[in-house]
Formats: structure tokens, C-alpha cells, sequence
């Protein structure tokens, strides 16, 4: 006879796919997720007109999950909110107002704690988010910028960087709070982050159009090219923005974001792919040095991770310029923001760390 297993639900909403998972304290129990083609999202107005259609997916996808669970709680990714500090967060009425109203910014993982709040709500259980992508720990001099009425914002990968982090000191055989790292996170977005003593206090905004460019964003660009550009085009700032977080990067150069693709492309001898490729290595290895300087110190570990950290040909560039700038250089490919969901809130349920309140 099975046992009733004790189980958090974690829920991610990405721009193309809603990603769900149990987890017990221990193990992943179930995973599921649901593709959205580009048609699907499109017909949308806005992010939070999404929800319906996301809630009745996920609820399809619960009817295939085991039978024999108790839920806990819920978890659901952290979207943009007001800056904030590290942690698991319960959802309030505030937090989802603001996320509705879209209040701080759009982007799919708004969507974290309405889901998880609705779903939870029906089991009589708490849910939670856990280290969206505002957390801020900047030092106060990182944020100056050279113009004094714009300050640079902290927005990054969060959630993933932060169980990395861990993960790493882990296998150092040390605390978080105890090292130096730099964390490069490689997706479709790139963030670099200098971790020091539990706190990442200097990382590239890569919605914003920090950093290295990636495959779909078009990280730091010459200002006075940008503004001939916006000139000469009559570009509307919508236009832009979104050509330099979405239609940026690999994506403009070579019209493609899949790095399989590209490496293709290199393979068959193509140059024009070899060298825009050969550039985004070159950027990130930069933004690296960057933070590494930003720490003061010689990290402990340089650690790659997300989605291109499978990518040997970059990983190979990326080790060469910047292995000898660290003790240790680890490379964790993918990203398991789910499992970093869950195991944040079980640390609450568990009684390892209360709640933060959103206020």
C-alpha cells in the first residue's frame, strides 16, 4: 500500500512554457510542464490576461500528478516586484495587486504568485515565492551610474544564482556565506554576478541591457550609436525595448537564439556564426573580470550555469580567459529553478527560516 508523501508544489512560469513539480523534503516526486506556442501568448493584451489560460493548463496537467500526496504548499517564481532582499516570501494581497497591475514591469514570472496563490487556496495550504528577480543586495556605490537621475537597478537570475551558490559551497565543502563566487547564469538572458559572503553585490541587469550580449538580448551598447540610431529610425521607445531585451543579441546578428543551431553553423565553416559566437564568449569572459574586480578578491569559484553552460565550445572560451582569475571553476549546465522553488519553501515549513512579509 503507498504512503501519503508530504509534497510542495512549485510552479514556474516562463515566456514559452509553464513548468509545475511536487517535491518532498527530499526528492522530486512528479514534473510536468506545458509548451506555449508564440500564437497562444500573443493574443494576450497584457502578462496577467495570461492567467486563465495558464491556470486551466496547469489544472490539466494536475489531473495526470500522483494520487497518494498531501500538499504542504505552494511555490510559484517571483516576478518584478519592489527591490528585495534574499529569501522566501509569503504571497499577500499586496504582492498580487502589484503583480496584476504589473506595477514594477511585465514579464511571464509575474504570474508566480497569482498562480500559486489560487492553487493553494483550494488546498487550505500557504504559498510562497522565493527569491524573485529583484532581490537586491547591491553595495550603494554599485548603483551610482554616470548620470545622477538614473540609478542601475538590480535584476537578474536570481533564484537560480542563489542555489548555485549553494550547490557550489557544497562542493567546496564550505557555507555559502562563507566564499567569494562569481556566478555567470547563460540563458536567453546572460547575468553575471559577484557573490560575496552570501550577498551578490554587483551584477548586470540583463532586461535592462546590461552586460554581455546573449541570445535574445543586446547587453551594454555604445550610447552615442544608439542615439544616432533612435535619431536616424524614429524609433518609439516601446521599439526599442524590445529590441534589446527579445529581438536582441544572437538573434539579431544571426536570426536564431538556439545555440545548437549556431554551433552548426560553426562546424560547417561558416565564419560570420564563429566570430559573432567567439564575441559573446569574449563578453561574458569580460563580464567576469568585471566582477571579479567588483569582489576585491580572488573568488573561490568561478561557476557557470543555465541553459549555454552545455555548450562545450563556449564553456572551453569562457574557461580559458578566466580560469586563472579563480581557485575553483565549476560549470553546473541548465537551470532547476523549480527545485530551488521548492526547497525554499520547505525551509519555511520546516521551521529553518520564517517568512519574509512583502511591504
Amino acid at each position: 500500500m503507498n504512503r501519503t508523501k508530504q509534497v510542495v508544489l512549485a510552479i514556474n512560469p516562463g515566456s514559452t512554457s509553464t513548468k509545475i513539480a511536487l517535491f518532498s523534503p527530499t526528492q522530486l516526486v512528479w514534473q510536468e510542464q506545458r509548451d506555449h506556442t508564440a500564437e497562444d501568448i500573443s493574443s494576450f493584451a497584457n502578462v496577467a490576461s495570461q492567467f486563465g489560460m495558464r491556470l486551466s493548463h496547469l489544472d490539466a496537467l494536475l489531473t495526470r500528478a500522483p494520487q497518494e500526496v498531501e500538499f504542504q504548499g505552494v511555490v510559484g517564481r517571483g516576478g518584478l516586484l519592489q527591490p528585495l532582499a534574499s529569501g522566501t516570501y509569503a504571497v499577500n494581497r499586496r504582492m498580487l495587486d502589484e503583480l496584476r497591475e504589473a506595477r514594477w514591469g511585465e514579464h511571464a514570472s509575474n504570474l508566480g504568485a497569482l498562480l500559486a496563490h489560487d492553487i493553494a487556496l483550494r488546498f487550505g495550504v500557504p504559498s510562497f515565492i522565493v527569491d524573485p528577480v529583484v532581490v537586491d543586495e547591491l553595495e550603494e556605490y554599485a548603483r551610482l551610474s554616470g548620470w545622477p537621475d538614473i540609478e542601475r537597478r538590480s535584476i537578474f537570475h536570481a533564484l537560480n544564482h542563489k542555489a548555485v551558490g549553494r550547490r557550489a559551497a557544497l562542493e567546496l565543502g564550505r557555507s555559502y556565506p562563507e566564499l567569494a563566487l562569481v556566478v555567470a547564469h547563460l540563458g536567453g538572458g546572460i547575468t553575471v554576478g559577484a557573490h560575496r559572503y552570501g550577498r551578490v553585490i554587483d551584477v548586470n541587469n540583463g532586461l535592462d541591457g546590461e552586460g554581455p550580449f546573449s541570445p535574445e538580448r543586446c547587453g551594454g551598447l555604445p550610447l552615442s550609436g544608439l542615439i544616432a540610431y533612435a535619431a536616424r529610425h524614429g524609433d518609439k521607445a516601446e521599439a526599442l525595448a524590445s529590441r534589446i531585451a527579445g529581438r536582441g543579441g544572437l538573434v539579431d546578428h544571426l536570426g536564431t537564439n538556439d545555440a545548437r543551431e549556431v554551433e552548426k553553423h560553426i562546424a560547417a565553416g561558416n565564419q560570420k556564426f564563429r566570430l559573432v559566437y567567439e564575441a559573446m564568449a569574449y563578453q561574458i569572459a569580460k563580464e567576469i573580470g568585471r566582477c571579479v574586480g567588483a569582489l576585491g578578491c580572488r573568488p573561490h569559484a568561478i561557476v557557470l550555469t543555465g541553459g549555454l553552460a552545455f555548450s562545450t565550445w563556449l564553456v572551453e572560451r569562457i574557461q580559458k580567459k578566466t580560469e586563472s582569475m579563480a581557485h575553483r571553476f565549476l560549470v553546473y549546465p541548465g537551470e532547476d529553478e523549480l527545485s530551488a522553488l521548492a526547497e525554499g519553501a520547505w525551509r519555511v515549513l520546516d521551521g529553518l527560516e520564517e517568512a519574509r512579509e512583502y511591504s
